[in-house]
């Protein structure tokens, strides 16, 4: 079985990468990995250090977006796992075009050579927030798709996309959509390492509006247990959701955060709140429960925990990134 991972020095995609080569996540055994990135702000050569000996594994820098390099590199690949993407909302907001640009047109790029070279699946790995927001209960994967960010919106056109490849040309295109990741090695733009590195500097946090948006929490090893599973048993087509069964609201996780890191509340500053900002995300996942036999694995309190030890270990990891 020969990978082609895009993305694969990135939070997620290393995760993978790491996992599928040691042989911890329920999915074929690679005969090869292939990575591709471009090494943008939040892709780092150093998320792959644990097995950057191992024979299998290849590293190619480049752009999804750039189709002669594509079409360089996806042949003689039988999987597709795609985590490239631009993933933070409020640069979303700051400028939306390289999100269009990378999400949407890379995507299409991806599926493209894909398709002419014959690739024998296509996993795209997509988000809880292509949905919008949900009051009450959780959606479930036929829910009807109500972006609001731009980063969500270019998310939801690039599924939609992969989708089609597979219902007008038959390209074997399965779908995940997952909540809110944390863990180790995820860059310290997002809420939980950048509290975190903050907190264990002695700096202060920014709380969004009242602190009431609630997120599901999912820790990276559990998601890239639901996508190795979906890749080796998912059926053509479909779309599963991967969530971590564990909701709070912006404000409990941060109590969390300022008492796991040995502070206090006065480190928390109340700012304004994000323009469109989502007030609930919350997937059903019955069906690759039932389906794929997938459970979230990582209790919620134990994964901070782990969490908070592995950014208090590996200042030397984050600090660069911070400046």
């Amino acid at each position: 079985m020969r990978l082609l991972v895009t993305g694969g020095a990135g939070f997620i995609g290393s995760e993978y990468v790491r996992e599928l080569l040691r042989g911890a996540l329920p999915a074929a055994a690679p005969t090869a990995v292939t990575v591709l990135d471009k090494l943008t702000y939040s892709g780092n050569l150093a998320n792959l250090d644990p097995v950057r000996d191992d024979p299998r594994l290849r590293f190619v820098r480049g752009d999804i977006c750039d189709p002669v390099l594509v079409d360089e590199v996806v042949p003689g690949h039988d999987v597709i796992v795609h985590f490239a993407a631009e993933s933070h909302v409020d640069r979303s907001i700051a400028g939306a075009a390289p999100f269009v640009t990378t999400n949407v047109l890379g995507t299409q790029t991806l599926l493209d050579a894909a398709l002419r070279h014959g690739t024998g699946r296509f996993v795209h790995v997509s988000t809880d927030e292509v949905y919008g927001s949900i009051e009450h209960g959780s959606w479930t994967e036929d829910w009807p798709l109500a972006p609001n960010s731009p980063y969500s919106a270019s998310k939801a056109g690039s599924d939609l996309l992969a989708l089609a490849y597979f219902r007008t040309h038959g390209l074997d295109v399965v779908v995940t959509r997952c909540s809110n990741n944390y863990g180790h090695y995820q860059y310290p733009e997002k809420v939980i390492p950048l509290f975190v590195t903050n907190l264990l500097d002695g700096g202060t946090v920014p709380l969004y509006g009242d602190g009431g948006n609630v997120r599901d929490w999912l820790h990276v090893r559990d998601h890239c247990r639901g996508i190795a599973l979906v890749q080796d048993k998912g059926r053509p087509g479909e779309v599963y959701h991967i969530g971590g069964g564990t909701e709070l609201t912006n404000r409990e996780l941060t109590e969390r955060l300022v008492e796991a890191c040995g502070a206090t509340w006065e480190s928390v500053r109340p700012v304004t709140d994000r323009k469109g900002h989502d007030r609930r995300y919350s997937l059903d996942i019955t069906k690759i429960s039932q389906e794929l036999g997938y459970a979230p694995t990582v209790d919620l309190a134990h994964g901070l925990a782990e969490t908070v030890t592995w950014y208090r270990e590996n200042r030397a990891w984050w600090e660069p990134l911070k400046g």
